[in-house]
């Protein structure tokens, strides 16, 4: 049995995790799902930046006194789930990056990809970056369906942790690290991504969905998350 620690990335709550939870709990696991500052349930607390969605994710384990954890972060999430990573020591099993960004010390979650849209969509939208319209999963191996629920569950995003520089106390590749990579979403791993998957304690899975696999292919990530804890 492992704890499993899940963080979605923009827009979303632990409530995207639902299938995958059911799926990895079917399996023996313990599952928590984690919803970050700003979002979903949590809309209505203060402001929030990168590093307290990295407090969020650290305190969370801290307080259920985890051990032996599989964190977990998708698209965004990966930045505070980097950090994080490092920051709980010996709690940590392993990270799993799901179509995700990782944390570059002194860069922000924009860095390294055009994202000057982004930017300004923060900017006329009091500081939060608004949620996609249905249009814009088209190609992403999704059912009408399951568009409509993600949708129906976004909230907006706070700005900040997306403009907010992430801290690195050592170099990511010497975490213990699975890369999740969605071919739907394009078939190479961003540069950053690249750059650490050399790293002898990296490994890269490819599924054949797009990138929210947790609502169109749910029991594949499900399997994907189960073979990591075997990982040495």
């Amino acid at each position: 049995m492992t704890d499993f620690a899940l963080v979605a990335g923009t827009w979303l709550g632990a409530w995207a995790w639902d299938e995958v939870a059911a799926e990895l709990r079917g399996a023996g696991h313990d599952v928590h799902a984690l919803t970050l500052s700003g979002l979903a349930e949590r809309r209505t607390e203060q402001p929030a930046g990168q590093q307290t969605h990295v407090r969020d994710i650290v305190e969370e384990v801290e307080r259920l006194d985890l051990r032996d954890v599989v964190l977990v972060g998708h698209s965004y999430a990966g930045v505070p789930v980097g950090q994080a990573a490092e920051r709980i020591g010996d709690r940590l099993r392993r990270v799993v990056f799901v179509d995700a960004n990782v944390p570059v010390d002194g860069e922000s979650f924009l860095s390294g990809w055009p994202s000057d849209h982004v930017r300004r969509a923060i900017d006329g939208h009091a500081g939060y970056w608004p949620p996609l319209g249905p249009e814009d999963y088209a190609g992403q191996g999704l059912t009408d369906e399951q568009i409509a629920r993600i949708v129906g569950g976004s909230t907006p995003h706070p700005g900040v942790t997306l403009t907010e520089p992430a801290v690195l106390a050592r170099p990511l590749g010497e975490l213990p690290a699975t890369y999740v990579k969605c071919l739907l979403d394009g078939d190479e791993p961003m540069p950053a991504v690249a750059a650490v998957l050399g790293s002898d304690s990296w490994e890269l899975v490819e599924l054949d969905t797009g990138h929210w696999p947790m609502f169109s292919q749910p029991r594949a990530l499900a399997r994907v998350l189960h073979a990591a804890v075997a990982r040495p």
